[in-house]
């Protein structure tokens, strides 16, 4: 009987727990209130007569083998990401809002403990036929099946997915409540056919291009070399808000380099029309060409608002050497930034402080009486230099400090772990062991950087080797295997930070191969407080608990920062226009468009230039000619 009873309440849980909930509503906030009203327009940043034609060619450097961007296995081409969407949209111009896309609804209750998607009637994959709540289950089960690992511990909480009716997709979760967890789904879940994928293997690379119900198809591919992508001229999305100004090239070709050097070269040359620069030295040396002067490219420092994240040499603490927090600590007083920033840098960066710099997340003040409330139930287990202190790293160019001071200090830590020098080597007292491990780069360009550092080591007695593998499917692999001493990586932030956190700092992906926990961290504390973060209530509990997990990852050293600008740097021939109002949070380069008459301006100054060039070539070929007869000249004049 109780068996029955119980059934009976499932039935009815399952199929009319949305009564307990609000309406369907247009968008979603992870905190606070939607910016857009329902019924709105378009996104402010949007303009909504941006020309829709025209060809943007890029670039990419690396190689690819794989158009399943989804999977572990190979190394995806990124324009595939065009061909799918995803139930929701994110704006640029809020911390973290939603807005319909395949759903034109969601509706959740005031617990977050489960989500519901109201798919539109227009929603079509690109061979025609709708999308249903079958492929939207069919989705999300096939990402935690055999999708990358990454998608199995972001969803974990989802508990199952049930179609609801003909046009509506229910997620019921479990365990803790997760308020993010519902905006993740929107917009983290991309929706496969699951009559396209019947019969095949999703787990596999493939070069075949996928179905998806994107506004994008690919037109053309050669492997490792170009990819192009056609719109899609039945694109069922072209009109709704979110996507208005949106898309705005007819065709989108990428060509891929080995070499970032002979990339800029290319660029120069008119071979692909859009570049963003990472590299400070390019940046103050490589763009002082005949067609910058002549604006025929454009560059230009577009400022940002969101976090910068992180930068940095990270340690692989799996591996004994870097074990101990003190001997990690040691090691970034051999990291001279003052010195590169003024010899390689062109004084361009800021050096970072925070996992979430540039931001009011960091923790570059004292902690609050809301942050040491959390601290405190840890007093005794975190470093207590999160207490009383602002984390600042070693800096050469304040009154009284050197490199000589830093190194001296970090000889004195390193001795009091165990470490002295033997034959001008730094030697493990106990063991014998010698300090040495390899540092692993993807770019040629990052040698220059490290180089300083291996010097700085050898000072201290410690062997750096440095290993660049430009090989993209083998520096993964060893990437996604953990087959490293140290790298340098980026932990990317934003600006309402949550269950990503779990994939770069969670227990449960340390040992996850492809996870984004790099450095290996296994910390009860810091998975706890993770937890907490993520099911904040409000805004202001976010910031709290976002500044304590900064503080302890700070001074757990599990990385020596590196450096950050605030703003990105742009080069573009001056074919391409832009919205003139920038998103606050994001580039949002999918909103800008190609311009016709910029690009007959350019056609003009091109002209000009070539008759130039052919003026001076006659005037050079007009002196050779009467070269020899002037010469004769002299000679009868000297006579």
């Amino acid at each position: 009987m109780k068996i029955i009873i119980l059934l009976i309440f499932k039935f009815i849980f399952l199929n009319f727990s949305s009564l307990l909930g609000s309406d369907y509503s247009h968008g979603i906030a992870m905190h606070g209130d939607l910016k857009y009203k329902e019924g709105f327009k378009k996104f402010d940043y949007a303009d909504a007569n941006a020309f829709k034609g025209g060809k943007i060619k890029l670039s990419s450097i690396g190689t690819f083998d794989n158009l399943n961007p989804y999977i572990l296995k190979g190394v995806a081409a990124w324009q595939t990401t065009y061909l799918f969407e995803t139930l929701m949209k994110s704006s640029f111009d809020e911390p973290f809002s939603q807005y319909g896309l395949i759903a034109e609804g969601i509706q959740v209750p005031k617990d977050r403990s489960w989500v519901k998607f109201k798919i539109r009637k227009e929603a079509k994959f690109s061979d025609g036929s709708k999308i249903k709540p079958e492929d939207v289950i069919f989705s999300f089960n096939m990402l935690i099946s055999k999708g990358h690992p990454a998608y199995k511990s972001y969803y974990k909480q989802v508990d199952f997915v049930k179609k609801i009716s003909s046009n509506e997709v229910k997620f019921f979760f479990k365990g803790e409540p997760n308020p993010e967890l519902p905006l993740i789904i929107g917009y983290q879940l991309p929706i496969f056919s699951k009559d396209y994928w019947d019969g095949k293997d999703f787990s596999q690379t493939t070069l075949e291009p996928p179905l998806g119900s994107g506004p994008y198809l690919i037109e053309n591919i050669k492997p490792g070399r170009s990819i192009t992508l056609k719109k899609n001229p039945d694109y069922w999305g072209k009109n709704i808000n979110v996507n208005i100004g949106r898309y705005n090239f007819n065709t989108i070709h990428t060509d891929y380099y080995r070499d970032e050097t002979v990339a800029i070269e290319a660029f120069k040359s008119g071979a692909y029309d859009f570049k963003i620069e990472n590299s400070s030295k390019n940046w103050a040396t490589s763009y002082k060409f005949k067609a910058v002067e002549r604006e025929q490219v454009i560059t230009e420092e577009i400022k940002y608002f969101r976090p910068s994240g992180m930068q940095g040499f990270a340690f692989n603490i799996r591996k004994p050497i870097f074990e101990n927090r003190n001997v990690r600590k040691a090691l970034t007083y051999a990291f001279d930034f003052e010195w590169s920033n003024r010899n390689l840098f062109y004084n361009a960066y800021t050096r970072t402080k925070s996992f979430f710099d540039n931001s009011e997340l960091s923790s570059q003040k004292l902690p609050s009486k809301a942050e040491l409330k959390i601290l405190n139930k840890y007093k005794e287990r975190i470093p207590n230099e999160v207490f009383n202190t602002v984390y600042s790293p070693p800096n050469t160019e304040v009154e009284g400090n050197s490199l000589r001071n830093n190194l001296r200090i970090a000889r004195r830590i390193l001795k009091q772990e165990g470490w002295v020098i033997k034959n001008d080597l730094l030697t493990n007292q106990k063991t014998g062991q010698i300090f040495e491990f390899e540092i692993l780069l993807r770019s040629q360009l990052f040698e220059r950087i490290v180089l300083p550092m291996k010097r700085n080591l050898e000072k201290l007695g410690i062997k750096m080797r440095i290993r660049t593998v430009q090989d993209d499917s083998q520096y993964q692999k060893r990437l996604e295997e953990f087959d490293f001493d140290m790298v340098v990586t980026n932990y990317g932030s934003i600006i309402s930070p949550g269950n990503e956190q779990r994939n770069y700092w969670g227990s449960l992906s340390a040992d996850q191969p492809g996870s984004a926990n790099i450095v290996g961290v296994k910390n009860p504390i810091i998975d706890e407080i993770i937890e907490d973060l993520i099911s904040s209530k409000n805004r202001q509990e976010l910031i709290n608990y976002t500044r304590a997990l900064d503080r302890i990852l700070l001074f757990n050293y599990y990385l020596i920062p590196q450096f950050h600008i605030g703003h990105y740097r742009v080069a573009y021939w001056n074919k391409l226009s832009r919205p003139s109002n920038n998103p606050k949070y994001d580039l949002g380069f999918d909103f800008w468009w190609f311009d016709k008459e910029k690009e007959m301006k350019i056609g003009s100054i091109e002209a000009e230039s070539n008759n130039e060039k052919k003026l001076n070539f006659s005037f050079m070929y007009f002196l050779i000619l009467i070269f020899p007869f002037i010469i004769l000249w002299r000679i009868r004049k000297n006579k």
